[in-house]
């Protein structure tokens, strides 16, 4: 019996100290998860981002978003988004106040300008390296002018993508149906041009019988970098070299009215109105009759953007009109000098990412050029379409939303917006992006082909001229502005004579109402700006 006492009492001593260890190891294990679980959130990089939204009626992306899981699982990256005014001078101001207050994000959306100004109080980080870390990045987006558009003191403060092929987006355009009927060849220089232009007025194109088309169709559509007669008829100042407001060349830098070519371009529009072949509305027009002028068969020859004219629903009343009409994209005419472009354009975007000085001291530059090349690249897809087999299903490479299992989350509904709020970051006018925006289909009468997304890279192939930088260029004052648009429109339309006088009388009133001071300070800018040709 004692033998029998003994022997519990050292099993329940046992059994008291495994109880302990099992507890210990408890504990043990606990302690050990929660500093693993430490461990890995401090492994973490937290990078914080102020974006431009893509959408600005959209929300940001949720807190569930799974990119988010996929940044911390594959990257290390714990994102952290902000999203910006949709005001440009909003954003400036929020961030020139983050920047005074020494509160500005790791990663930012901004403008040149903004940029500079931040840049030259040392609240930026220069981004000179960043290129070579994401090398299949830079090889789509950055470009040496861009690269020259963000440079401050000698180095590069800013990440500016290309614009693109969608700033090259529209074309000269003529009706080869016409072309055909009439035994006409596609024109080539000023002078074919003219002659199309007289036999499509004149020789009756559409076979109706009636005197109602003419040879070119267009509208006044100015902007900041087409100012005059507007970009409708840059194409014709292109062929004398003085398409769009400035010219950004070294040896000729200025407004290009000043140029004694633009003379000759407006004797090129004047002959035309004079001779009864370009639409006697264009002056009066609004886009939109404009747009149902042609549309309607009124004329043969025109510029306009690839999805005003191929989209379904902007061809469809052409295809119901003539579903034997044909347009197609050709080269803009040729000058006596052998001079040819569409137009200008810019061949970067405004909006810039920066990187502030504070996440530079921090070591975070690797990551965020991590974060951009993985944008880009694997994470391509996600960012702008969203979940493969949810979002939308890759068919050769281009997203669709054909056979989702719920339609409802397709990624071109307005539930899934916010979640491709960042697609500009990583959207490199791929063909999955474009042939996405720009279906092809089967036109409803004439049962023919067509693409937006083909005319696209027709209208890109023709000659261009590129401006990266112009938009931050000086405006005319008011008046200065209102006398230059309003004397070429009297003169398009022959209210006022074109003489080697009446023009240099012009020229004389320009410059003394403030268009040489727009000059000079328009060169000034650019020279500082680093964006001369």
């Amino acid at each position: 019996m004692l033998i029998y006492k003994k022997t519990l009492k050292e099993k329940s001593k046992m059994k008291k100290i495994a109880i302990v260890l099992v507890v210990l190891a408890i504990v043990a294990s606990a302690v050990f998860a929660q500093s693993a679980s430490e461990q890995s959130s401090n492994s973490l990089t937290n990078i914080s981002f102020w974006y431009s939204p893509a959408i600005v009626e959209a929300g940001s992306p949720p807190d569930d978003w799974f990119v988010y899981d996929v940044l911390k699982n594959d990257l290390g990256i714990d994102l952290e988004l902000s999203a910006l005014a949709g005001s440009k001078d909003d954003q400036a101001s929020k961030l020139l106040a983050a920047g005074a207050a020494n509160n500005l994000p790791d990663m930012m959306y901004t403008s040149r300008e903004t940029m500079v100004k931040l840049a030259e109080q040392g609240l930026l980080a220069p981004v000179d390296d960043m290129f070579a870390m994401m090398p299949d990045r830079t090889a789509k987006l950055y470009t040496e002018g861009g690269k020259a558009f963000c440079t401050v003191d000698g180095h590069v403060y800013g990440l500016a993508a290309k614009g693109g092929i969608v700033k090259r987006n529209e074309g000269v355009m003529v009706r080869k149906d016409w072309l055909d009927k009439l035994g006409l060849e596609v024109p080539v220089t000023l002078d074919d041009f003219k002659n199309i232009m007289r036999a499509f007025t004149y020789n009756d194109p559409d076979g109706n019988g009636k005197d109602d088309t003419y040879g070119y169709g267009c509208f006044i559509e100015i902007t900041s970098t087409e100012e005059g007669l507007g970009r409708r008829v840059d194409p014709f100042f292109g062929a004398f070299g003085c398409a769009g407001t400035w010219d950004l060349s070294k040896e000729s830098a200025g407004l290009n009215i000043l140029k004694p070519e633009y003379y000759d371009a407006m004797q090129y529009i004047v002959s035309l109105q004079k001779e009864g072949i370009i639409d006697p509305n264009w002056l009066s027009y609004k886009k939109d009759e404009w747009k149902a002028s042609w549309k309607a068969g009124r004329s043969g020859l025109m510029r306009e953007q690839n999805a005003s004219y191929a989209s379904k629903s902007n061809y469809a009343p052409f295809d119901k009109n003539f579903p034997d009409g044909q347009w197609i994209v050709i080269d803009p005419p040729k000058g006596p000098e052998g001079k040819s472009a569409v137009g200008v354009y810019t061949d970067t975007n405004n909006a810039v990412v920066c990187v502030s000085a504070k996440a530079a001291k921090a070591g975070k530059i690797a990551k965020i050029a991590e974060l951009l090349e993985w944008m880009s690249g694997d994470g391509y897809y996600m960012i702008g379409w969203g979940k493969e087999g949810e979002n939308f299903i890759l068919k050769d490479g281009i997203p669709s939303v054909e056979g989702l299992p719920d339609p409802s989350k397709a990624f071109n509904e307005a539930a899934q917006q916010p979640m491709q709020q960042l697609k500009g970051l990583a959207f490199y006018w791929s063909d999955a992006e474009l042939q996405a925006r720009y279906p092809g289909y089967i036109t409803e009468v004439s049962k023919k082909y067509m693409s937006a997304y083909d005319t696209l890279l027709e209208m890109a192939s023709k000659p261009w001229i590129a401006q990266a930088g112009v938009e931050l260029l000086p405006l005319p004052n008011s008046d200065l502005k209102r006398y230059y648009e309003q004397s070429l429109a009297e003169f398009a339309s022959g209210n006022k004579e074109l003489t080697p006088e009446t023009w240099a009388k012009f020229i004389a009133e320009f410059k003394a109402l403030g268009g040489q001071e727009w000059n000079d300070a328009g060169v000034a800018k650019a020279t500082e700006l680093g964006i001369l040709n």
